[in-house]
């Protein structure tokens, strides 16, 4: 298959101190991290394209554990995940959908097998463009006190023909979480749900 190419990344984390309510002793963490690559099918349709998806398992690692170092390097205090891609304009949504695999499986690797199946957003769209990446808990999709958002975009992509490929974590339960449901703390981890 092709090989990645990559044009420029983005790595960005938000601290979150309160949400109107007490300021927390400890801020809660997003991080999100953008690679800007080539898209090797822009412009053309073609069949086989599952391969790419092997290929793009290395960045996918590399993109993780950037990640994770930029938000402290602790594994252990990432609890929340989430990926998502933007497609330009000359690409199909099916080429962001190659992010599933490289994408999701990385962040479980790098966080000590993670059980919960990793979110995703994708769409086609042009430079500019924002994307809303849902995300949970890493071991368990019903705990309701980590389901949260990251938009993401860079202003300059993705071109017509490149893709902008986007893992996020957080380190916690959404600042002033009251929203019930499964604690964190009571998690089995077993099935990824809960």
């Amino acid at each position: 298959m092709p090989d990645v190419i990559e044009r420029k990344r983005l790595l960005t984390i938000e601290e979150i101190h309160h949400e109107g309510g007490p300021r927390q002793a400890r801020p809660y963490l997003r991080g999100a991290i953008l690679s800007v690559i080539a898209n090797p099918f822009a412009g053309r349709y073609v069949e086989d394209i599952i391969g790419f998806s092997d290929d793009l398992k290395p960045l996918g690692l590399d993109m993780a554990l950037a990640l994770i170092k930029a938000l402290g390097g602790d594994v252990g205090a990432i609890q929340g995940y989430g990926k998502g891609a933007i497609v330009g304009s000359a690409g199909e949504v099916e080429h962001g959908a190659l992010w599933h695999v490289p994408g999701g499986y990385a962040m479980r690797e790098a966080l000590g097998g993670a059980k919960a199946i990793v979110p995703s957003s994708k769409k086609v769209a042009g430079p500019g463009s924002r994307l809303d990446i849902p995300v949970t808990h890493i071991n368990a999709s019903y705990v309701r006190s980590h389901f949260d958002s990251v938009e993401i975009g860079i202003p300059d992509a993705p071109r017509a023909d490149e893709l902008l490929l986007a893992l996020v974590m957080t380190t916690g339960a959404r600042i002033h979480d009251r929203a019930g449901g499964l604690k964190a703390s009571d998690v089995k981890g077993e099935d990824g749900l809960r």
